[in-house]
């Protein structure tokens, strides 16, 4: 088992020089010159090459390249904002909570929500409640975030007065962001369970637990659900990567300042370096919740653990056997 985490964890550094790669390429692709963005419109074009200079945009593509992943390997070094002549990596840091808190009592709400109302609808498939229950998770799946996030302060901010329009550092202002966030993963998430319970409670198992007499509640939670969950937890660590996602165009809508509201407002600056840091920071965060995901999977079904083990013994069987011969 260590050996597997290991080995996931190694896993990590090809996935994310690829994304290094991917957004330095991005960099040299995307229209616009930052020293444009910095300076006033009377700057001069010496000064504005010295600025070039300063930044390193006049060396070869290769060395800014090497100097990046030198940084980044070394040091932790994401960069220097261009704006803010601040390390990306401190400012990233600094907005990472309010991200983090919106993402964790998203997904939070999405369990409470969803596991209920997709194990009611499998129970009570064909009946009015599954009905109302997958066209629902159908609408709440074809909302766009951004639309309902302004529907959202448009009713509760702007017409009924109940909670502020935009962030303002108080509890009340994490609620419609959170809402707006986890509508269309509550819809996955439901619409994943009640698909996996409806197979799981037509197995043997389901029936002769029934036959033996067992209450029906105990029938669905203990033997039926238990057993769905592996695609629980792979609905949380997708819907975790989707809340990180979602989280760009909703923290700009509400001005919340994590790290979406930074990237969004990076790229509309030119401010190459934090964009690139802020995908890195996504992508390594999304990269480490699914090892953890893999790693609950042994956890929430012994299976996995034992099949893993069992490979393992057979190739040290067939490595034996070849070695005897």
């Amino acid at each position: 088992m260590i050996r597997y985490i290991f080995k996931r964890i190694l896993y990590l550094i090809p996935v994310m020089f690829g994304v290094i790669v991917l957004v330095f390429l991005m960099k040299m692709v995307m229209p616009g010159d930052p020293v444009m963005e910095l300076l006033p419109a009377s700057a001069t074009e010496e000064e504005r090459e010295e600025m070039r200079e300063e930044l390193g945009l006049n060396d070869p593509i290769y060395e800014q390249f090497g100097k990046y992943v030198w940084g980044i390997v070394t040091r932790g070094d994401l960069g220097t904002s261009y704006k803010t002549k601040q390390p990306v990596m401190d400012e990233l840091l600094q907005r990472f909570p309010k991200t983090l808190v919106i993402a964790l009592v998203s997904m939070a709400l999405n369990l409470i929500v969803a596991v209920p109302l997709g194990i009611l609808a499998a129970v009570k498939q064909y009946s009015w409640v599954d009905n109302v229950v997958v066209l629902l998770s159908i609408v709440g799946a074809s909302l766009p975030s951004f639309w309902l996030a302004l529907m959202m302060i448009m009713l509760f901010a702007v017409k009924l007065g109940w909670l502020p329009a935009m962030y303002d550092g108080t509890v009340s202002g994490y609620i419609m962001p959170v809402i707006a966030v986890s509508i269309g993963c509550i819809s996955a998430t439901v619409r994943g369970i009640r698909t996996n319970m409806l197979e799981t409670i037509r197995q043997d198992y389901v029936r002769t637990a029934r036959a033996k007499g067992q209450k029906e509640s105990i029938v669905i939670v203990k033997h039926a659900f238990r057993n769905t969950l592996v695609p629980v937890v792979a609905s949380i660590g997708s819907g975790l990567g989707m809340l990180l996602g979602g989280s760009l165009i909703v923290e700009t809508v509400f001005a919340v300042p994590g790290i979406g509201k930074y990237v969004t407002d990076a790229v509309s600056q030119r401010n190459f370096p934090a964009v690139q840091g802020g995908v890195i920071m996504l992508a390594l965060i999304y990269a480490i919740i699914n090892i953890v995901v893999d790693i609950c999977y042994t956890i929430v079904d012994p299976r996995l653990k034992t099949a893993f083990i069992t490979s393992k013994k057979r190739k040290r069987v067939k490595q034996g056997g070849e070695i005897n011969v």
